[in-house]
């Protein structure tokens, strides 16, 4: 009999920034012209790296694939974010907030990995520097990167599915800007402490691990240019990972202070801030950094602006 009074949720109610709704107008404007800056920002870098022949190198290649992932990234949540303000009304379908879960962990496990071949990349050329055209080479490189946008995907699709698995009997608003696993959690009915070890699990794996091997290569990156005897020899070694790694400090920085802090530290609000740090932020500041700090992409931008 209790059983059959229980009523399962066939949707969720995003409650984005309901909160305030005397700036919906202002945030869609904000959101929107975010998105576009992304999307042409990483887009125009797309193009650059492609087609410019003095980009053709694996940096560049990395770069181009790294940007197109940005776009991905960002378009899972965005223009439903937009929808949301737009219409004022967050209702999302359960099958198409797994959907959008699925996608967000498959692309940021992708981000992870990438970030980690990136840095192997400055590794290589910094650290050997002779065996760089042998070690890198254009099928590498590819091997490089079709691994990291794939190697994620079972274990991703596998979380998406533990956690869509749970009973959610009771309240289905998700104080949050996207269908994120720990507002998920916490609107599940029943003990959640083994999808909640599983999560950790897969963020130790797809995250941590990437950021360690991140933290090992600049690690000995920055023993070999201190080694260097010229100054000038060591200012372009470090311009060269500079770009890379301020991307990869707003990245980790940003996710490892949403998905590590403890319970009692959670606030909705601070969730909010720190997803959109590392949804939105991150690539929006990825082509201004990448063409900030480094001379080749400016002199290619320049280029294509003029033709």
């Amino acid at each position: 009999m209790e059983r059959s009074n229980v009523t399962f949720v066939v949707e969720f109610i995003l409650l984005g920034f309901s909160d305030l709704p005397n700036l919906q107008n202002l945030l869609f404007g904000i959101f929107l012209i975010i998105y576009i800056n992304i999307v042409i920002g990483n887009g125009l870098l797309i193009v650059i790296t492609k087609m410019n022949p003095t980009l053709q190198t694996p940096m560049y290649f990395f770069l181009g694939n790294f940007s197109f992932l940005e776009i991905c990234y960002t378009s899972v949540t965005l223009p439903r974010m937009l929808k949301d303000i737009w219409t004022q009304k967050g209702n999302i379908l359960f099958l198409s907030c797994a959907i959008q879960s699925c996608f967000l962990y498959i692309l940021g496990a992708a981000e992870c990995l990438l970030l980690a071949v990136m840095a192997y990349d400055r590794y290589v050329a910094i650290c050997k520097p002779l065996y760089y055209p042998l070690i890198m080479n254009h099928k590498v490189c590819v091997q490089l990167v079709i691994a990291a946008w794939i190697t994620g995907v079972p274990a991703q699709i596998g979380v998406t599915y533990y956690i869509f698995s749970l009973n959610f009997c009771g309240p289905n608003k998700l104080n949050h800007i996207f269908c994120d696993s720990s507002t998920l959690l916490e609107v599940a009915c029943g003990d959640t402490y083994q999808k909640e070890v599983s999560l950790l699990v897969n963020t130790f794996i797809f995250v941590m691990i990437p950021f360690l091997l991140i933290l090992i290569s600049y690690f000995t990156i920055i023993t070999t240019i201190l080694k260097l005897p010229s100054t000038s020899g060591k200012s372009k070694a470090f311009s060269t990972c500079s770009s890379h790694l301020m991307v990869v400090c707003l990245f980790y920085g940003s996710a490892t202070i949403t998905y590590v802090r403890s319970k009692a530290s959670h606030s909705a609000k601070s969730n909010k801030v720190f997803a959109l740090f590392y949804t939105i932020v991150t690539p929006l500041l990825n082509p201004i950094i990448y063409s900030l700090r480094n001379k080749d992409v400016i002199v290619a931008m320049r280029k294509l602006l003029l033709k």
